[in-house]
């Protein structure tokens, strides 16, 4: 059956990209044809930048065009000899808005819209507009403007994402999350360490990838398995993200790998290199305060020590705030929620 609409178009900072904007999203595409997707925020909202936003829309509307906007793609274009305002401040005057609206349509789309989806109350001077403009009629239409659907805004959400996490599809909720690395030597208590702080705050830990590997190869890694290892981390660490509560707990990052290819076979993958740059929101090490536990899948004392000397000193090097843990296991959850509750500090 024909749509109300041959192209449509929704207009929103989406930041963050939250349920209410899926609802509008969604009433778009069953009554149009072809709908366009346009996001533009100046200044960037905090925890909502660009890249976020434009992997939020790829994720949860792959099929959508959505374009992005910022000053620095608006140059790039002009350096095509595309002729562009600047991007609007978010407290620009309607008309400022609606004209730049106008003009990425026409200037980077190559198209014009017969319908605009809201749900503002702007809506209608909106659609007026880029009537006014293209030259032809564009009917505004106005989805639960009430928010009765969907009880939420981005500012709420802003102050507030982990109480308000059920407007968010967990892939968006996932960037907001706390990610804790847990770092040192064998035989540091790592592992326990992540179980336990993971349950004494209420979210989920992500196991060491390396282990698992080593033990299903036999004790026997080769060079190439090493980035295998790093990528398959990181893949279950965004994937245990989207199940988390505000934080979630690391058992190792790729920085590890990065260690081991090195001491096993003196080189590592640029790739593996990349992913050894990943940041976390808090960093911890574990300090090797206790007597060496050999269990048959470590090597010694004297490789312990080397291990923890190399993470301080590359942690050092990479300018990485992080904290060390002493005592008991009880102690050091104990030392790590405290941390968790003191500001994050900027590196």
């Amino acid at each position: 059956m024909r749509k109300a609409f041959r192209r449509a178009l929704v207009v929103g900072k989406f930041s963050p990209l939250h349920l209410g904007h899926e609802l509008l999203i969604r009433e778009a595409l069953a009554q149009c044809e072809q709908l366009h997707l346009l996001s533009y925020s100046l200044p960037e909202l905090p925890g909502c930048e660009a890249p976020r936003r434009e992997r939020w829309l790829q994720t949860r509307f792959a099929d959508v065009p959505a374009l992005v906007v910022t000053q620095a793609r608006i140059d790039a274009w002009r350096g095509e000899g595309r002729v562009l305002p600047d991007l609007p401040h978010n407290e620009a005057p309607d008309h400022q808005q609606r004209q730049f609206v106008a003009e990425l349509c026409q200037g980077v789309l190559g198209t014009t819209v017969d319908a605009v989806f809201t749900s503002e109350s702007y809506g209608d001077g909106f659609a007026a507009h880029l009537a006014q403009c293209f030259g032809h009629p564009v009917q505004h239409v106005c989805i639960d403007q009430a928010r009765a659907a969907v009880p939420i805004s981005g500012t709420r959400l802003r102050e507030d994402p982990h109480r308000l996490k059920a407007f968010l599809a967990p892939p968006v909720y996932a960037d907001f999350v706390e990610r804790i690395v847990l770092l040192g030597g064998e035989s540091t208590g790592k592992s326990s360490l992540a179980a336990a702080l993971a349950q004494a705050l209420g979210s989920v830990h992500v196991a060491e990838y390396g282990r698992e590997c080593w033990e299903a190869r036999g004790g026997e890694l080769q060079y190439d398995d090493l980035l295998h290892i790093g990528r398959t981390q990181v893949a279950r660490e965004n994937a245990a993200a989207e199940r988390a509560n505000r934080y979630l707990v690391c058992d190792t990052s790729p920085l590890t790998t990065l260690f081991y290819s090195g001491a096993m076979f003196g080189d590592a993958e640029p790739e593996l290199q990349r992913l050894a740059e990943r940041l976390y929101t808090h960093t911890f090490l574990c300090t090797d305060d206790f007597p060496f536990v050999q269990d048959g899948t470590r090597q010694d004392e004297t490789f312990r020590r080397r291990q923890q000397a190399w993470y301080r000193d590359e942690l050092q090097r990479r300018g990485c705030i992080y904290h060390e843990l002493r005592g008991s296991l009880t102690e050091r959850v104990a030392q790590a929620i405290k941390m968790l509750q003191s500001p994050v500090p900027q590196a």
